[in-house]
Formats: structure tokens, sequence, C-alpha cells
């Protein structure tokens, strides 16, 4: 099946600065991305909350890095302040050509995101594009890969532990140079095991991306009362088949107590287990 996914943007990073460029704003190893495959990198600002959650793609003699639209003003006057005297070009091509999620396709054109997703680049006046499946299939294929994202309202709320990107180094490589927050994301490795990470749930009734975990019987929520603001908060959301299912961030201690949305009112969260 093939996707239009038309609410993500798209940079052109070029020039022979490019990937000394991002090796130095990203979180994972540029040297190491292949010519068929995309990376999962995130932009941190110098506290180490992420700004924005790329894939990263090698294109012609540049970059291609996407992510949601919504990020789009925000990441470009940001990249942008850190050329300085380097060598890099970067371009909005996010009118220029179609983002095609392809689920379960085999495409020698695509870049490979895992075993069931990758995707496709193709020129937007390429009228042959056609007969587009439901974004939502898309979505909870996405969501099933427990992949996260980063919108313009949890922008800089959240370091890469919280999203697992550490886990496998899937989107931070410990091993490379130094990246904007890169001091305050190493300690958090170094010291020891997160305290917030992100898990699937499921629900009959929708949540937003930014709302809050509750949950009544934390130590927290006892010691605060009411000014307890919940320990987690919604990432990602999809709707699929009548059911609701977000990734959500968590105080790890809390994953087999009641979670409830927003407030000790609001509907209840189911965890999805890993299998």
């Amino acid at each position: 099946m093939r996707v239009y996914l038309k609410n993500r943007s798209l940079l052109y990073i070029s020039g022979s600065d490019s990937e000394s460029f991002l090796q130095s704003q990203l979180t994972n190893d540029i040297s190491k991305l292949g010519d068929s495959e995309i990376q999962i990198n995130a932009y941190c600002q110098h506290q180490g909350k992420i700004i924005g959650l790329f894939w990263v793609m090698r294109y012609q003699n540049g970059f291609l890095i996407s992510f949601p639209i919504d990020l789009i003003e925000k990441i470009k006057s940001r990249l942008k302040m850190f050329i300085i005297m380097s060598d890099v070009v970067i371009e909005d091509f996010s009118n220029e050509f179609f983002q095609i999620g392809l689920i379960d396709e085999q495409n020698i054109d695509a870049y490979i995101l895992n075993d069931s997703l990758s995707i496709m680049i193709a020129d937007a006046n390429n009228k042959k594009i056609t007969n587009f499946g439901n974004i939502e299939v898309w979505d909870k294929s996405y969501f099933d890969s427990s992949l996260p994202e980063i919108f313009s309202v949890t922008s800089e709320k959240l370091v890469p532990q919280m999203l697992n990107l550490d886990i496998n180094e899937i989107g931070v490589n410990f091993s490379k140079g130094c990246y904007p927050g890169q001091e305050v994301v190493a300690r958090l490795h170094y010291l020891g095991s997160a305290k917030r990470r992100l898990f699937s749930f499921k629900s009959h009734n929708e949540m937003q991306i930014g709302d809050s975990l509750y949950c009544a019987t934390s130590k927290t929520a006892l010691a605060r009362g009411d000014r307890y603001k919940g320990s987690g908060m919604v990432v990602s959301k999809v709707k699929y088949n009548s059911l609701f299912y977000c990734l959500a961030t968590l105080d790890v201690d809390l994953i087999d107590d009641e979670i409830k949305l927003n407030n000790e009112h609001g509907p209840k969260l189911e965890r999805i287990n890993d299998e």
C-alpha cells in the first residue's frame, strides 16, 4: 500500500559541509547512514530537550530531512542560525516532492525505515502517482513500530530517553562527537536508566497530542495534590477501527498502575504490553 504523507515537511541540506554540519547538530551518527536508509535523529536544544525528530536520508550530494509540517518555520530558522561560515544550503522541498509511505512493499527507489515501512520521494508534478491509501493505515503501522513523533505542542519538552531513542541507539549515538544538548543526553545515559519512558496505550476515548497521563496513586500525585500535573504526556495518536491508540511517556514505576487521561475523572488508558 502507498500513502501520501501530506502532513510532513521536507528540507534539502546541501553543500560541501552538509554532512559535517548535520553531524554537529543531530544525535545520531550521520557518517553511518546508508544510501537507501532512513536514519532517526533528534534535534535538541542546549538542555537536551528535543526540538524536532527527523527522518534523515541521503539525496544527490546532500541530505533530505523529513518531519511534521507544523515545525517547518521553527526548524528552518534554527538550523540556519548555526550555519555561520560553513558551505551549507538549506532549501524547502516540501512543495517540490511528494513523500509517499510504503507499507509492506518493495521498491528499489525507496528509503527503508524498518522491515515493513519505507519512503519514496517523488516529483510533485508527476501526475501518474495516484491511488493513495488511507493515512490512518500508515499511522497505525507507524504506531505499531513504536516510532514516536515530535509536534509543535511537544517540541522542547522531552529528552531522547523519554522516547526510547537511546534503546539500541535507534536515534542517539553515544560514540559520536558533540551536538546541542549532548552533555545532558550523555549524562542521563551513563547515570543509569531513565525514570520516564515511552509506552503504547489504547482507549475507547479520543486523546490529543500533549494530553497528560494521570495516576492518582503515584507518589508525586499524593505529595502535590491539586498541584500535580501528571506523570507523562501523549506524543502521538491514531484512530483505527473505532479505537484510539497513542504513544505516551510515563514514569516507569507506574506501568502497572491505573492510568487516566488528564485528571482523575478522565477516561482510562489501557497499556498495550510489549510482545
